[in-house]
């Protein structure tokens, strides 16, 4: 569970190693999101130290991010996928995916959710369906929790 991997693509790498996030950069994009306009370093640190992380670098810069919150065993929530506007274009958010896709703790889940207004196409090209069925998925949504009040 605590094993780390890797993957490698010329200069990038995605690791899941927790000791090479930088903290400050996935706070940065993630406060200018549209999920998690905000959002205070701290929740972000935490939320972090709780997940299943996936950093996207490019030599030592951090320019891409995934998380999953898993049980590692049945379920998980993947969430603030990211990959920096600059670096866009160059298949990195497929790769990240793959990656993802490629853990072994991915792998063995029952069910994996994800809640996106972005990228539909690159989702549907991994798997994912729309959840359509009536009374099916259930939520309590604050798209606004981090606004200042």
């Amino acid at each position: 569970m605590n094993s780390v991997f890797e993957w490698r693509n010329g200069s990038y790498l995605i690791s899941t190693d927790k000791e090479k996030t930088d903290l400050k950069a996935i706070h940065q994009y993630l406060t200018r999101s549209t999920w998690a306009s905000g959002i205070d370093i701290n929740t972000v640190a935490m939320s972090i130290e709780n997940s299943l992380t996936f950093g996207v670098f490019d030599d030592e810069s951090q320019i891409g991010f995934a998380r999953l919150i898993t049980d590692y065993a049945t379920f998980a929530y993947l969430c603030d996928v990211y990959i920096l506007e600059e670096y866009q274009g160059k298949g990195l958010s497929r790769w990240l995916m793959e990656s993802v896709h490629d853990h072994p703790v991915f792998i063995k889940l029952r069910r994996i959710l994800l809640c996106t207004t972005t990228a539909p196409w690159l989702y549907e090209k991994l798997g994912y369906e729309p959840v359509n069925r009536e009374n099916y998925i259930w939520t309590i949504t604050r798209p606004d929790i981090y606004a200042t009040k």
